[in-house]
């Protein structure tokens, strides 16, 4: 059974910064694709960003820049690290895995991010 588990969410001020964690088990991160989506209330789901398994990480116009999404192979965990914070950034993020060649197949619970300005 593949499980994983957000982490880190809270309330920031604007221009903060904020580290998600999102751990695996039942997977090894390593060997598909993580993303990070976000949900603001109202609104549609949208991706974040994403790290493959040989390390390249597009993310969205949205956050470029500020958002970066690194990952610690040693504890099966990848790391949403949040910069200079905007109010836009508020919603409940998740993690999401795909083995290679599949879709975003597993989700974590969420965790709710809140940017005050």
């Amino acid at each position: 059974q593949v499980q994983l588990v957000e982490s880190g969410g809270g309330l920031v001020q604007a221009g903060g910064s904020l580290t998600l964690s999102c751990t695996a088990s039942g997977r090894t991160l390593s060997t598909g694709a993580t993303a990070w989506f976000r949900q603001a209330p109202g609104k549609e789901r949208e991706f974040v960003g994403s790290i493959t398994r040989s390390g390249i990480t597009p993310y969205a116009d949205s956050v470029k820049g500020r958002f970066t999404i690194p990952r610690d192979n040693a504890k099966n965990t990848v790391f949403l690290q949040m910069n200079s914070t905007q109010p836009e950034d508020t919603g409940v993020y998740y993690c999401a895995y795909g083995d290679q060649g599949e879709g975003y197949k597993y989700w974590g619970q969420g965790t709710q991010v809140t940017v005050s300005s």
